[in-house]
């Protein structure tokens, strides 16, 4: 997929699944039940152990109809390596300009985390094609109304304080999707393997999301 079409495809859907796993064996099984659900963009942080490797088998497994993205990305080298893995994408919870070039460089959409307006607006100068707003429970959803009052051209996604039933909420203020991590990817269900509450999470999720835009 080309760069535009990565971004129109997470748009499209509204979530990113932000995934942290202690055990990245579950990875797989985790991304097929929350597809089931609705969501179809997951976020591979580096924190996950081996995480280039586990991007590679999910690029395999699941790339040809999830994205698979990369996230937690500090530096460009790291980037670079995420792509060669299969990422389709590069989050990054800081604003690094190379971080950007880097995604770019290889084709790919950079989403780098930025925390104030100058922050925001210098991303999006940078070539950001959506600028995670992290961590967004600080500042809130009032936050993002102020913030694209006057600069009505950003696309802003909060990860931090996304909850199933308020991404709906988030999205009236503004954003352009949600990231979404821990209330997502209940802990205790993947420890257990009981996959469907995953997928029934995802449902909720898509639910706020899809009430959200049929009202506009």
């Amino acid at each position: 997929m080309k760069k535009e079409e990565v971004i129109k495809s997470l748009l499209e859907c509204g979530a990113v699944a932000v995934i942290r796993l202690s055990d990245p064996n579950k990875l797989i099984k985790v991304a097929k039940a929350i597809y089931e659900g609705g969501v179809s963009g997951i976020e591979i942080t580096m924190t996950v152990p081996n995480a280039i490797e586990v991007i590679a088998d999910a690029n395999k497994e699941i790339g040809a109809y999830m994205n698979v993205g990369v996230g937690s990305v500090l530096d460009a080298n790291t980037a670079q390596r995420a792509i060669d893995a299969g990422a389709n994408y590069v989050v990054s919870p800081i604003f690094k300009k190379d971080i950007v070039e880097m995604a770019h460089r290889n084709g790919v959409p950079a989403m780098p985390g930025a925390f104030t307006p100058t922050e925001i607006q210098t991303a999006f100068e940078a070539g950001a094609d959506v600028v995670k707003v992290f961590p967004a429970d600080v500042v809130g959803m009032a936050f993002f109304k102020g913030v694209l009052a006057p600069m009505p051209h950003l696309k802003l996604m909060p990860t931090g304080g996304v909850t199933l039933t308020n991404a709906g909420d988030w999205l009236r203020a503004g954003a352009c999707a949600v990231g979404v991590g821990t209330a997502l990817l209940d802990k205790k269900a993947i420890e257990s393997e009981n996959y469907t509450v995953l997928t029934d999470n995802a449902k909720i999720l898509m639910e706020s999301i899809r009430a959200e835009r049929a009202n506009h």
